[in-house]
């Protein structure tokens, strides 16, 4: 029978050095099973931040309680880090010149069905007779990962886990990391840079500035309607229209909200298919990005990007666009 125990609770966690605060009161608790991202720019402390939940830094203020009982820090303890919780760092830490297999034997702790499941979902049984230093990043990533997840953690730590790697390496790695959350069912907290890596994983998002949460929620939530521009850039591209500009224009005036400027996606601006929000607009450029086409548009003097798939759109082409008020978003 399982606990009403948040799985982990975070309560009033800082950190200082000196006198600067790398993280300042961090509170939040997560259920069994969650999927987390935290997201920040570079020095925002989120790698402080998870070494200090996997029991690596000692905090000066709060605590963090896995299942109720409190994760003790290194000043604690003779040997740093916490049996019920995995961090896999971005330095891989595999010693040199081991057999694949004998540096994940010697920390074992499953049946050999189990760790055989582990190395399948790791996309490692190819590699178990090969030595350390015959390996690529990613797979020294996928080994690191193997051999924090065989000490049977309830909680797993990925610091920047896609860091360095090329493109190939780091699908497998999403991969990975997807199928470690599905189907070992392991409570798993992911840092990363890149709002590619994260929005289609997550089911919650916490973002951090200055070493304080300024907001989390949904990746939906958090993607169209953050609290201020910091947070909508941190995942992806977006229009901020200032409300003067709004004011003055005929074509976008219906979206003017005194003192408020207006957010929009990329995506969120259409290519005209309703008469009620139609909007001219003079294409000034239009790059291929793979996936999509972004357009930069001129509309009343008010430079705006659009993604589209239409691959017609030339420069200097006057189209008709339009963006709907629902899809708007006002900091």
């Amino acid at each position: 029978m399982e606990s009403n125990l948040p799985f982990l609770q975070v309560s009033g966690i800082s950190k200082l050095n000196g006198d600067i605060f790398l993280l300042k009161e961090i509170n939040f608790t997560i259920p069994r099973y969650r999927k987390l991202a935290i997201v920040g720019e570079t020095g925002s402390g989120k790698s402080t931040l998870l070494k200090i939940l996997a029991g690596w830094i000692q905090p000066d203020y709060g605590n963090v309680l896995l299942e109720g009982k409190r994760v003790k820090g290194p000043f604690e303890k003779l040997l740093p880090g916490h049996k019920g919780i995995g961090y896999v760092s971005q330095q891989y830490e595999l010693r040199n010149n081991y057999k694949v297999s004998n540096e994940l034997d010697c920390v074992n702790e499953l049946t050999t069905k189990e760790a055989v499941a582990i190395y399948e979902i790791c996309q490692i049984t190819h590699l178990l007779n090969r030595k350390t230093d015959q390996l690529s990043g990613g797979e020294k990533q996928r080994i690191a990962t193997a051999r924090v997840l065989i000490g049977a953690p309830k909680l797993l730590l990925l610091d920047e886990p896609y860091s360095n790697l090329d493109s190939q390496h780091k699908q497998v790695m999403k991969e990975v990391i997807r199928n470690i959350a599905d189907q070992l069912k392991i409570t798993c907290i992911l840092i990363s840079h890149d709002p590619r890596d994260i929005l289609s994983w997550a089911e919650e998002i916490i973002i951090l500035k200055n070493g304080s949460i300024i907001q989390q929620g949904s990746p939906h939530t958090l993607y169209f309607k953050p609290v201020n521009a910091y947070v909508g850039g941190l995942l992806g591209n977006f229009n901020l229209i200032e409300p003067e500009l709004l004011k003055v224009s005929e074509a976008l005036n219906y979206l003017y909200l005194p003192g408020k400027s207006c957010f929009i996606r990329p995506q969120s601006i259409g290519m005209a298919d309703q008469i009620e929000y139609n909007i001219p607009a003079m294409i000034k450029q239009v790059g291929f990005n793979g996936d999509f086409f972004e357009v930069e548009l001129l509309v009343s003097g008010v430079l705006l990007t659009m993604h589209t798939f239409n691959n017609t759109l030339k420069t200097g082409d006057w189209i008709t666009v339009c963006i709907n008020p629902s899809e708007a978003w006002y900091l």
